[in-house]
């Protein structure tokens, strides 16, 4: 699915959901960011948690590269794909992500 066609498909999702895929969509092949800095870039800085809600519930893999959102103490936090946190940490390796 290109990105055009995942912005076309968000429109079926809350406001909340929509924001944090699109903001998850700005970080870099090879980088991650937090839950909290997601929250503060969405507006919302005291969201972390709901943004790993929705990040949980993203249908839109690998286009909303949810795997590069960590902890802010730098651990991975949680994955909800198949396989979930190894599977999370084996995407970052691949990425060769700091």
């Amino acid at each position: 699915m290109t990105k055009e066609q995942v912005l076309s498909k968000m429109k079926a999702y809350t406001p909340f959901q929509q924001s944090v895929w699109r903001a998850c969509m700005s970080i870099p092949e090879g980088r991650t960011r937090s839950y909290k800095w997601l929250a503060e870039r969405i507006g919302r800085p005291g969201a972390a948690r709901a943004v790993g809600s929705a990040l949980g519930k993203n249908p839109f893999a690998p286009v909303v590269p949810c795997h590069r959102v960590i902890r802010s103490d730098g651990t991975p936090g949680g994955f909800s794909a198949p396989g979930g946190v190894k599977a999370k940490l084996k995407l970052l390796k691949k990425e060769k992500a700091r």
